[in-house]
């Protein structure tokens, strides 16, 4: 296992061959994500909402955000 701890009061554990191959930080990032039970349900709910339809046109969310 490798720590990756930034602020005393908060660490990241990772197996040890995730930390040796992991080539930038998005890969770590990747990996928590990937690894992440509540963000998997999220992301397979945000897909089923968006294969039935209920998604918004980016154009309007866009304009919501005040995007261009």
């Amino acid at each position: 296992m490798a720590v990756a701890q930034k602020n005393p009061e908060k660490k990241v554990v990772f197996p040890l061959d995730v930390w040796e191959k992991a080539e930038k930080i998005e890969d770590l990032e990747d990996w928590l994500l990937a690894n992440d039970e509540e963000f998997i349900k999220k992301m397979r709910q945000s897909r089923q909402d968006d294969l039935a339809g209920k998604g918004r046109p980016w154009e309007e969310v866009k304009k919501e955000l005040s995007i261009s």
